[in-house]
């Protein structure tokens, strides 16, 4: 099996509009969460998103660009630039006919689908844009990205909900390390912050009115977020003959399915998960040093992590450190993953551990190191990425230092 490494990322969500951006905003422990702006919002119960701020489009994209991109396709085009710009990569011969993007989206095109039925509904015209049915398709950005860059291997979008991004990024990783591709382009993105969307969600009670609190005693509920994270997967070897700077190299990971619940998570799913990336990595418990947490800030979510966490490590899990940077950037869903994943590569590159923001009160079923409201300098070897989504769909990713 080939070795993978990550060589470009790329990213736009509410801590910053590139990478640079956002990982000094996790280290400041910054918080994006903020005041929903959006048409209806005072009909909404739930007010507060981390959005995008100071974001225009129309100086990015020309108006045939807009009309076939919803705001999730215009932030994965964004954050594909700036992976592809780092990485140096251009795509031309056998290397572009083999390469290929997979990507996470739960909702797709929710925005588009929001003010088309607003269109329909509200308005009363009878009539809507030729080009709604491709703008508001869950694979519209990973095509639009094979389209940009000359892709023409594998290309497709995963939806598991919340586990999205890191089912996206196992399958690339899955096809690099097999041979099947050279170089995927991989991550997630979302942009679920419309009025329709808000309010689906608000259904399910799971939404906080007020902040994120991942693992403190007085957490009371997610908060959502939109952007995207893009990564550059690439063979080891390719990599290094082209002397490309590599941020981390992709070990090993796992996917399993609870069977049990459709919201509820199972604390046997979860664990088996992690330890299934552990041994696909060939990894021993005590080299993990970082976890980059799921980390919703529901009480179900939260308890059952923690309790996976300690199944799976003993003693050790007194020696980790874990963080949810969702505190920080709100729960981007199908996109969520991808953002977090800059996390672990910040604390195996710059060893710098993202902090768990707005931490108040310790829950003694959460006695875990969360890292609490500020970053912390360590030096670590490896890192795991959790993602465990509705529907029991659980997936990790493990990372070690290059």
């Amino acid at each position: 099996m080939k070795r993978v490494a990550i060589t470009g990322a790329g990213t736009i969500n509410a801590l910053g509009h590139n990478v640079s951006q956002t990982l000094e905003a996790m280290r400041e422990g910054h918080c994006g969460i903020g005041p929903l702006e959006m048409r209806d919002v005072d009909r909404l119960a739930v007010q507060i998103g981390a959005q995008v701020s100071d974001f225009s489009p129309d100086t990015i994209f020309n108006r045939q660009q807009l009309a076939l991109y919803d705001r999730f396709t215009q932030f994965a085009l964004i954050a594909a630039r700036e992976a592809l710009a780092y990485s140096g990569l251009e795509f031309s011969g056998a290397l572009s006919a083999k390469s290929g993007v997979v990507l996470g989206n739960s909702g797709g095109g929710m925005q588009t689908l929001d003010e088309n039925y607003r269109t329909v509904y509200e308005d009363g015209k009878n009539r809507v844009h030729p080009f709604v049915v491709p703008k508001l398709m869950n694979n519209a950005a990973a095509s639009h990205i094979s389209m940009e860059f000359n892709l023409k291997g594998p290309s497709f979008t995963v939806a598991s909900a919340c586990a999205s991004s890191n089912h996206a990024m196992a399958q690339a990783f899955q096809m690099v390390r097999s041979g099947m591709a050279p170089v995927m382009i991989t991550g997630g993105a979302e942009s679920m912050l419309c009025f329709g969307g808000v309010k689906a969600w608000e259904g399910l009670r799971v939404m906080s009115k007020d902040a994120c609190r991942p693992f403190s005693a007085t957490r009371n509920g997610m908060v959502q977020g939109e952007g995207a994270g893009v990564f550059v997967f690439e063979e080891m070897d390719h990599a290094e003959a082209r002397g490309a700077d590599i941020l981390a190299e992709v070990v090993g990971f796992a996917m399993t399915s609870d069977a049990a619940d459709i919201v509820m998570p199972s604390r046997q799913g979860a664990s088996r998960a992690i330890s299934g990336a552990l041994e696909d990595a060939g990894l021993n418990r005590e080299e993990v040093g970082y976890i980059n947490a799921h980390g919703t800030g529901t009480a179900a979510n939260d308890k059952t992590e923690c309790s996976a966490v300690a199944d799976v490590f003993g003693p050790h899990a007194d020696r980790l450190m874990m963080s949810s940077t969702k505190s920080m950037h709100g729960h981007l869903i199908g996109g969520t993953g991808a953002v977090e994943l800059l996390a672990c590569i910040m604390a195996l590159r710059d060893g710098v551990i993202a902090p768990t923001i707005g931490y108040e009160e310790a829950d003694p079923e959460c006695a875990l190191d969360v890292v609490p409201n500020e970053a912390r300098e360590a030096s670590i070897d490896v890192a795991l990425s959790n993602a465990f989504a509705f529907g029991g769909l659980n997936a990790v990713l493990a990372l070690r230092r290059v």
